[in-house]
Parts: structure tokens; sequence; C-alpha cells
């Protein structure tokens, strides 16, 4: 990963020098004036209406996941995660001793409203939904997302939305409508990540937006865990939201970029296939006749690409995960994916 852009680097070294409150305990929930600054941008691009007391910050959103959890399920409970899923969030639940129930996706990567339903029970307290996903890259349709939404909302649990990549997706305008549904607030629990968008994986910047009732909730659990989120990475997430939204289209523009080139390239791979590829990551199936986290083992050693196995995202049970493997194409630009491609067509296990 590359450090943040020069100017918002100096915001940083001057809030750090000006600011005492960049070095103090702040509020559990986060700096008033970012979460006012996220209600506002997201009212305006969802169409919807939020309120700032409907977001808080987190330490990073792995941590807004965790809370979130801690509000919504205990020992025995259950949670519905589509697979491949984001292996922290099955790791988190796994150590909640919450029973994550896999939805499988098949070749599609994209999740189904009808197998979905099969897999609630009285024990269900969420559905989570990654999308830009991570590990596969699709984005799911905005008519699947509020299907969803409406599933959840019939059975009364939640819908956990990680957006962690939204600032990358592909398409033009919101990715859903669900902000502009007056209760909203009834059933979903939006997720962001300020790492991707401004560089500041190192500041541990994320946010939740819900009901302000769960957010009461959400302040207990981040009272004990942290106390407040970093002070200078707020402060950088708010400067980066009101200055930096050009560079940030360009970002969008070139990852978009590296993410055709992963397609293109693909094509030309025998034997490969790329079922998903979108934001930071691509997800193929392999050819050959070892499972994948062999796979990803001999490729570092015979081919000097690093990538990760599908094992690592899918149940142990599931035959696919030994075929499949994910990129993380974010940090190489359009010669490192020509590379990329040369060695995996070199490659022999």
């Amino acid at each position: 990963m590359e450090p943040p852009p020069e100017a918002l680097r100096q915001a940083i070294a001057e809030a750090a020098l000006t600011d005492p409150g960049a070095h103090l305990y702040g509020p559990v929930l986060g700096l008033p004036d970012l979460r006012a600054e996220v209600a506002a941008q997201w009212s305006a691009s969802y169409g919807g209406r939020i309120s700032a007391q409907q977001v808080a910050i987190t330490q990073g959103c792995n941590q807004a996941f965790c809370a979130a959890m801690a509000t919504l399920a205990g020992d025995g409970d259950e949670v519905i995660l589509p697979t491949p899923w984001y292996f922290n969030h099955k790791m988190w639940l796994d150590m909640a001793g919450i029973r994550a129930v896999p939805l499988p996706t098949g070749d599609s990567l994209v999740p189904e409203i009808r197998n979905a339903a099969q897999l609630i029970t009285e024990r269900t307290r969420a559905i989570i939904l990654v999308t830009p996903n991570n590990p596969a890259g699709v984005e799911y349709p905005a008519a699947l997302i509020a299907d969803f939404m409406a599933l959840c909302r019939r059975h009364g649990i939640a819908l956990i939305l990680d957006e962690t990549y939204r600032d990358f997706h592909s398409g033009t305008g919101a990715p859903h409508d669900l902000f502009a549904d007056p209760d909203w607030a009834d059933t979903l629990i939006q997720l962001y990540s300020f790492s991707k968008a401004y560089r500041l994986t190192g500041h541990r910047v994320g946010a939740m937006v819900a009901h302000e009732d769960r957010l009461a909730e959400v302040e207990k659990f981040l009272d004990t865990v942290a106390i407040c989120p970093n002070q200078l990475g707020q402060r950088a997430a708010l400067w980066g939201m009101r200055n930096l939204g050009q560079w940030l289209a360009g970002e969008r523009a070139e990852i978009l970029e590296r993410r055709a080139a992963i397609e293109a390239g693909f094509a030309t791979l025998e034997g490969w296939r790329l079922l998903g590829a979108g934001a930071y990551f691509a997800y193929a199936a392999h050819p050959f006749a070892i499972p994948s986290d062999a796979l990803a083992r001999n490729l570092v050693a015979g081919a000097g690409v690093l990538l990760l196995p599908g094992t690592m995202f899918q149940p142990e049970t599931d035959p696919g995960a030994r075929r499949q493997l994910r990129i993380a194409f974010a940090n190489i630009d359009r010669d490192g994916i020509a590379r990329l491609f040369q060695r995996l067509a070199a490659f022999r296990p």
C-alpha cells in the first residue's frame, strides 16, 4: 500500500502539531464533525436521510463489524454468510460462539434470495453482504440488495451491508437505494472504511451507520475496547472527505483500469476461469490437479506470485475452495499485471 497523498499527510502533520485534541481522548462514537460529514455526504449520495446521530466512527471497519455483532448475536446464535466469505468476519463469529451459516453462491458469486430464505431459523440474527465483494470482487445489483433488505425485515433480523469498497464501484450513481426508505434503520446496518479511499490503512478509521438505539449499545462495546477512535486518523478522514473528491475520482478510475487489465489478462490464460473481478480483488478457478492451498505455496516459490487460496474463504467441506484463488490487484499497475499473467502462463506445478 502507498501512503496518503502528500496534501493529506501535510494535514495530518498540521493537526499533530497544532491541534491539542488530536492527542487526547475524544467522544467514543467519534468526532462530531466527521459524523456530521458522513451523514451529509451519505444522505446526498444515497438519496436518503441520515443524521449524525446515526453515524459512529470506529477503529477501522473490522471493529465496526465486531461492534455490530456484539449488539446482535451471542453464543449459539446464527448469522448467514455468503461464500466465499471475508475471513475476518468468519473468524470473529467463531470467536464469539456465533454459528456462521454458509450461503453458497456458485460460479456467479452472487447470493440468491430463495437460498438465503431457506437458511433462516429461529436462531438467525443477521445476513451479511459485502459489496463490492471481498474476496470475490463482484458488485451486487441494487435490486438484489433491496430484496435482501425486504427478506431481513420480514423475518425481524438485521441486514449488515459492508461497503468498504463503495468508492471503487464501477457503476454511476448510488449502488443501492436502501437509505431512501424512511424506515431503513429498523433493519439496515451499513459498514464503511476510510482506509481504502484515502490510504489510511495504518490509521484505522471506519464507520457504522445504524439506528440511534443500536449505536447506544455499540458505544458500550467501543468504550471497553478502544475508548475512542484514532484522533489523527479521524481528522485525516474528515480532511479527505472535504478536500480529496477529485483525487479520489482519479483513484477510482485507476482501479477500474486495473480491473479491465485483469479481465483482459485472464482471457489469455489457458484453463483458468475468472469468476469475479472488481474494486481490489479478482477471484478465479485454476486448472491444476492440486488444491489451492498447495498451489498458492508453489506459486510463491515457482513463479514469484503471492495470492490467497480459496480454502481461506470457504468451509473446509466445500470442494470449490480447492480450485479457487483470490488475487489482490489494487497495488500493482498495468505493467505489474502484465507480468503477473506472464508468470501464470509460464507456471507449471
